[in-house]
């Protein structure tokens, strides 16, 4: 995108999140909303995916909280593990049941795995839907996500005076002998530390 926009360049703020939100109820594609925010619609993809809220609510699954099988309403199966000899429960209610039965097929939605990403603007009702993990994208949250992330970042290295004095006495003198940083990290575990840092 041109320079000349206005807003390019800058942070989201918390009333271009909340039109977001509003905008993903309303159904309106990244593009839509992109053109109206003066960013590239990846922006609104990557702004979406990195804040949705994970919405998991286990009374709303049927009869077992970790079952996430496709199969979970009609399975009749009994003893899959076959752990219990005399076990006449039905899988589908048991805990262990998505990791030992071969016909487990994961349920998931298409609104999920691509664009939008989340939950905001499906037609069903979330007591209707039957995917058990759900995501939904929320200006607040993302919000305070996102100046956590930024306050964290800007921090630096955690780490005491003395600390860094006993790296630097380690790291300067095979830098100077030419060694890459990846190298050094590789070879000294005991820092601690990644090649970014």
């Amino acid at each position: 995108m041109s320079n000349l926009i206005p807003g390019n360049q800058k942070h989201l703020t918390l009333q271009d999140r909340k039109f977001i939100e509003d905008s993903l109820n309303e159904n309106l594609s990244f593009k839509e909303i992109a053109k109206y925010l003066c960013k590239d619609p990846t922006t609104i993809s990557k702004e979406i995916r990195l804040h949705r809220v994970d919405d998991i609510n286990p009374k709303r699954i049927f009869n077992n909280p970790h079952n996430f099988c496709t199969q979970r309403f009609r399975c009749k199966r009994t003893n899959v593990c076959e752990k219990i000899i005399l076990c006449d429960i039905n899988c589908a209610s048991c805990m262990k049941c998505n990791q030992v039965c071969k016909s487990f097929v994961k349920e998931c939605c298409s609104r999920l795995d691509r664009a939008p990403y989340v939950c905001n603007g499906c037609d069903k009702p979330l007591h209707r839907c039957n995917v058990p993990h759900k995501y939904r994208y929320d200006a607040v949250f993302a919000q305070r996500n996102y100046e956590e992330l930024r306050t964290s970042s800007r921090n630096g290295v955690n780490i005491t005076k003395h600390q860094a004095l006993q790296m630097n006495s380690v790291v300067a003198p095979l830098i100077e002998q030419g060694q890459s940083p990846y190298v050094i990290v590789t070879n000294h575990p005991e820092l601690g530390i990644s090649v970014k840092t």
